[in-house]
């Protein structure tokens, strides 16, 4: 039983890198902020990019966010079968995610998720020794407060839309053109609009994360309620969660619809976590079937790798698509890109499998272990 549960949770959290990869690729090839100003589209990369925004961007990474919540609670309760007290190897956790986002996002790619829930780690420790009950409850209601706060218009005034074009136009000249150097001092120097002060880029870094809280603590409490450990007692769970599929697609579809709506943000945030919790009870709910246990071994693969993957997926598209590389920057298109992207995840598929039959651990997954264990082993003491 507990094998299937742990596969179940390393085949999702591959399927989610997944998706990551998916949304995470307009980033690679457009820029932060130039992938929401695309213009001139064609109806195909028109039609891709509608996908990517509706069906996976936003949505993706919340999985990932269940699954982070689900773990916590199991290496937590590992630690603890081993010795009694688990606060410093959780503590050095988050600080080692906590490093190795700082170092992604400085050398690398500012797009990093391991620095925020590093941070988010830190946020959770109050409640690790919480009932399930407490932790739906919490999760509930920060769902609400935080779904709430969104509220407002999107419209940017033309002053704010001319610094946001001035961006863009610079961005996309060094990441297509610039040397590695010359991305790295754009993006450690360059003025992002609405980001002047580095004080404030700083709060949002740490704060950004607790509109995800939500689904951390969601994750928290179903790895307490022993969830996905027997399946098959759990199907009708699964089937009403499935529900939160079109619900949350259709909540995405009309924010993008009614973008100058105050409510367009309300739809957008609370209906990408809905579709998230419904993405996972759908595979759950179909995860037993002969098409997905053909699929399940290459996504589990990727799951037990997800930090090395991750990290490689930066060094893979920045590679392709930065100046001091292939320069394709914007070339491929939107299309294209989904393309490229489900290359990318094939052969990381391929790598991975091949990858866990001669060794248990990835190379960054060994090396966040034994920081958190304090051990050169990697095992607890």
């Amino acid at each position: 039983m507990t094998t299937n549960r742990v596969t179940f949770i390393d085949t999702m959290r591959g399927f989610s890198l997944f998706g990551i990869l998916m949304a995470n690729l307009l980033i690679f090839q457009f820029g932060m902020y130039g992938k929401d100003e695309l213009k001139n589209l064609s109806t195909l990369d028109n039609g891709a990019l509608y996908f990517v925004k509706v069906v996976i961007e936003g949505s993706f990474m919340p999985i990932f966010t269940i699954l982070f919540g689900f773990s916590l609670i199991k290496l937590i309760e590992s630690i603890r079968r081993k010795k009694n007290k688990s606060r410093w190897s959780i503590l050095r956790r988050a600080t080692g995610l906590i490093a190795l986002g700082l170092l992604h996002s400085i050398l690398l790619w500012e797009g990093d998720i391991l620095f925020s829930y590093g941070c988010m780690m830190l946020f959770l420790i109050p409640f690790i020794n919480r009932k399930p009950k407490t932790l739906f409850i919490w999760a509930g209601i920060l769902f609400v407060l935080t779904t709430a706060l969104t509220y407002g218009s999107m419209e940017t005034s033309k002053k704010e839309q001319k610094e946001i074009d001035t961006y863009i136009e610079q961005a996309d000249d060094v990441y297509a053109n610039g040397s590695y150097l010359e991305i790295f001092d754009f993006r450690a120097n360059a003025e992002v609009p609405g980001m002047e002060d580095s004080s404030f880029i700083f709060i949002i870094l740490i704060f950004a994360p607790m509109f995800y809280a939500p689904l951390f603590l969601f994750g928290m409490a179903l790895a307490k309620k022993q969830a996905f450990v027997e399946m098959n007692k759990e199907m009708k769970w699964y089937k009403l969660g499935a529900l939160l599929v079109p619900i949350g697609l259709v909540c995405k579809s009309v924010s993008f619809i009614e973008s100058k709506s105050a409510f367009s943000s309300i739809l957008l945030m609370g209906g990408s976590q809905l579709l998230a919790i419904g993405y996972v009870c759908l595979a759950a709910y179909i995860y037993n079937t002969r098409p997905v246990q053909l699929l399940a071994p290459a996504f589990e693969s990727v799951g037990k790798l997800s930090l090395t993957n991750y990290l490689l997926q930066t060094i893979i598209c920045t590679t392709v698509f930065y100046g001091y590389g292939l320069g394709l920057y914007g070339k491929l298109g939107v299309f294209g890109g989904i393309l490229f992207g489900i290359v990318v995840y094939s052969l990381q598929c391929v790598f991975s499998l091949a990858y866990l039959k001669k060794f248990k651990r990835g190379p960054f997954e060994t090396i966040l272990r034994i920081w958190t264990n304090w051990s050169w082993t990697g095992q607890v003491k």
